[in-house]
């Protein structure tokens, strides 16, 4: 008997259709889009069908988890996803991705080190073309301060799994940006205190 190398994030069914409105209004209608951190490999497999014009280059650093995006990948039908990359955003090394039009990342930074962060947008400002989007989506702090008590618990528990985890502040993370050439074009409510941060490259 095979074993179906599909994994499922809970959190995907639920999240994927407020991402993909912030989406629809920040991607070009034709190019490479970057997905950093692809995890199961839904969030492509969904994104992909609603742009068929856009050509999807998921990537991911966790090795075991490639299988699962090439099978969700293959299950959507959709033509424009390219095979997964293994990614590590603090890997010294350029990424080999070549240039891309577009590159968004979800759920990642407050669960692994600052590192990762700045990791993330240095590579961002390498190959992200000029005026080019990246949308960053997750939980922030915003002044210093949680947004709602379950953010603030959420960030209690990842400190307490890894004392390097935990939600950043929005604040810290746009001028991590600006220093790697990412300006903030807007910072958009969305659902279960989550924000999609958009930035473009200068």
């Amino acid at each position: 008997m095979t074993l179906d190398p599909r994994r499922y994030a809970p959190a995907t069914a639920r999240n994927r259709d407020p991402i993909l409105s912030v989406l629809r209004d920040i991607l070009p209608q034709t190019g490479t889009v970057l997905e950093i951190a692809s995890g199961t490999g839904e969030h492509v497999a969904w994104f992909a069908a609603a742009f068929p014009g856009l050509t999807f280059q998921p990537s991911e650093r966790t090795a075991e988890l490639l299988s699962s995006i090439a099978a969700h990948a293959g299950d959507s039908g959709c033509s424009n996803i390219r095979p997964a990359l293994h990614l590590d955003v603090t890997s010294a090394d350029p990424w080999s991705v070549g240039t891309v039009d577009a590159a968004y990342n979800c759920n990642m930074i407050h669960i692994a080190p600052w590192t990762v962060a700045e990791g993330l947008m240095r590579g961002l400002g390498a190959v992200l073309k000029p005026a080019a989007p990246f949308m960053l989506y997750g939980p922030f702090k915003v002044g210093g301060v949680h947004t709602a008590l379950s953010n603030a618990a959420f960030d209690e528990s990842l400190q307490a799994m890894n004392s390097s985890y935990g939600v950043r502040d929005l604040e810290a993370v746009v001028a991590l940006a600006e220093d790697n050439g990412l300006a903030l074009q807007e910072s958009r409510d969305m659902p279960a205190n989550n924000k999609a941060l958009v930035f473009r490259r200068g």
